[in-house]
């Protein structure tokens, strides 16, 4: 290909490129717009960014609140406003409270769920339940491991102790001494008899299983003493 044909060719090129340009909207039309605009609205950002029920609930009683003190309502009101105002409050307090409850209790069965280094959910009375229809079949070992677990749940039903899920045998009976004193010994041998079946492999007896049956049911029968009040950060 010679001179002007080469010519011909750069010039055609570029003119063509230009119209297929100059083809392509730069600014869409309305249902353009929409789908883009619908598009980018469905992007994972923009959905972790919508506000939840719970936001819209809250700014539609902030919204409420504020429209009560413009002048043409704290008018209307007068001294209700003070009524109305503390009625809101105390109705969302207890909405609070009956949503998410007690704040220790919750704690409380939170951390007990994870008891003696195994997942364990049962009430104490129903770990005492195993208990006996283990002791009954002579199966001390399993009948020991769960009547300790049972003096152990039934402690933090009861709000006196409140052991870490990895809280081993020894760490929960030095804990409960704290409610009874009095119970040293008997929870120092409760707990090494949980640890010679557990850990050391021991078959366990019958004199160890109803001891601390004993220690149990003495526990649950005891008035225990007032627990120290926690000291603030």
């Amino acid at each position: 290909m010679t001179g002007p044909a080469v010519r011909v060719a750069v010039i055609t090129l570029p003119a063509t490129l230009c119209a297929k340009l100059a083809s392509i909207p730069l600014i869409p039309d309305g249902d353009g717009a929409r789908e883009l605009a619908e598009k980018e609205l469905a992007k994972p950002e923009y959905q972790a960014a919508k506000p939840t029920l719970i936001d819209q609930w809250a700014r539609a009683v902030i919204d409420w609140l504020a429209d009560l003190f413009t002048p043409q309502h704290a008018v209307d009101l007068g001294p209700w406003a003070a009524i109305v105002i503390g009625a809101v409050l105390v109705a969302a307090l207890i909405a609070v409270l009956l949503i998410w409850g007690r704040p220790r209790r919750s704690r409380s069965r939170s951390a007990g769920s994870v008891l003696l280094g195994s997942a364990d959910d049962r009430t104490a009375a129903q770990l005492r339940a195993d208990a006996e229809r283990a002791s009954r079949e002579e199966d001390w070992a399993e009948a020991i491991v769960l009547r300790y677990r049972a003096v152990a749940r039934s402690l933090i039903e009861r709000d006196l102790i409140a052991p870490a899920p990895g809280a081993t045998a020894q760490t929960i009976a030095r804990e409960a001494v704290v409610p009874f004193p009095g119970e040293g010994e008997a929870l120092h041998a409760a707990a090494v008899a949980f640890d010679d079946v557990r850990y050391l492999g021991h078959s366990g007896t019958s004199a160890q299983y109803r001891a601390l049956a004993e220690t149990d049911d003495r526990l649950r029968a005891l008035r225990p003493q007032v627990l120290p009040e926690a000291v603030p950060a």
